[in-house]
């Protein structure tokens, strides 16, 4: 098979990582007699850099025309400590989320028998946890009418959400539970908000049509509690944009590191795929950056966009044989041990592929 993919590197350790990810996509294609064509576009503070806009329509076209988008990271400093900065790389982040349709965030958790005792949580709580979130990504606060007014003393942004926005959401969530448990849990803040008092009123009203499904209703403030408490007692979260991105970054940690989890935000157009976490620009150049969640989100990319669920497994089976080995970066190397580069890490995956 031949695959057309956009590569936005990104800023900071965004270039580092996509390049181990690249390397075992090219590995696991030689291996399993596919062709990737790879085509690079600037996003975020580089592309402000360079043209002057957090997300070029040459990077739009480029992403329209692909079967699937591989992103790094986006932010700078330079940016991050300017809150009056009229153009931000966050900003690329959410046009090319709405221009490509990416509406949901799927983030999986889930802990590594190897790595089980790096999570600050204790082994008891955390052993056999596997959730999902499915975030919704073009809608709710990050997308409201939002301003300032009284000469500035007076800020408001608005939470906007439409029935259809929640439809389209929750029945990604309905169908991905279909495929595990077959239980799903609706995040909101319906007891305060109108716009969850509408998710909640649309999810219930979708019940019917997946009368296998056991479907629960859970304040956000209360997941936050039970997510460090009992994880595994979750299986398909399905939330708004806000809660889930805070929500998602909370449950990041209970594998051990932010540098483990993957994600794919699927879109009308195409679908994106991303570590889930930042730019992490005091790294940058440094070769110390843990590639891996970078390289388990190319492992959904070949399973989710392309249905080739082989290559996934292998990618997945070689990076659980290089956590059992030891083969890693400082963020996961135990005291005493060695900590290798972020290109080593990706030198040792093609190779034990």
């Amino acid at each position: 098979m031949k695959f057309n993919i956009a590569l936005l590197a990104g800023d900071g350790i965004g270039p580092e990582v996509i390049n181990e990810a690249v390397k075992v996509s090219d590995a696991i294609a030689k291996k399993f007699n596919h062709e990737i064509t790879w085509t690079p576009a600037l996003t975020g503070a580089c592309a402000i850099d360079a043209v002057g806009v957090p997300y070029p329509d040459e990077t739009h076209d480029i992403c329209m025309k692909a079967d699937a988008v591989l992103f790094g990271a986006i932010g700078h400093p330079k940016y991050d400590n300017d809150p009056s900065a009229p153009v931000r790389p966050e900003q690329g982040l959410l046009l090319m989320r709405k221009k490509l349709g990416l509406f949901a965030n799927v983030r999986p958790t889930f802990t590594f028998p190897s790595l089980i005792d790096n999570s600050p949580l204790k082994r008891e709580r955390i052993e056999g946890t596997d959730l999902v979130f499915l975030r919704e990504l073009t809608g709710g606060i990050y997308f409201g009418e939002k301003g300032r007014k009284d000469d500035g003393e007076t800020a408001f942004d608005n939470c906007v959400y439409t029935r259809a926005e929640v439809q389209r959401l929750a029945k990604k969530g309905f169908e991905l539970a279909m495929t595990r448990s077959k239980k799903l849990c609706c995040v909101d803040k319906a007891n305060v908000l109108e716009t969850s008092r509408l998710w909640r009123e649309t999810v219930q009203a979708m019940e019917k049509d997946y009368p296998e499904v056991t479907v629960s209703y859970e304040f956000v403030d209360a997941v936050a509690m039970r997510l460090v408490q009992w994880p595994n007692s979750y299986d398909v979260l399905i939330t708004e944009n806000l809660f889930g991105d805070i929500l998602t970054d909370e449950a990041s940690v209970i594998s051990g590191s932010m540098g483990l989890m993957p994600s794919a935000s699927v879109g009308v157009h195409t679908s994106l795929y991303e570590p889930i976490h930042g730019s992490y620009p005091q790294a940058t150049g440094l070769n110390i950056a843990n590639p891996l969640a970078t390289i388990l989100s190319a492992a959904m990319m070949f399973e989710d966009a392309f249905g080739l669920k082989d290559e996934a497994e292998a990618i997945r089976a070689v990076v659980n044989k290089s956590l059992e080995q030891g083969i890693v970066t400082e963020d996961l190397a135990t005291k005493g041990s060695k900590a290798y580069k972020t290109s080593e890490v990706g030198d040792w995956l093609v190779e034990n592929l």
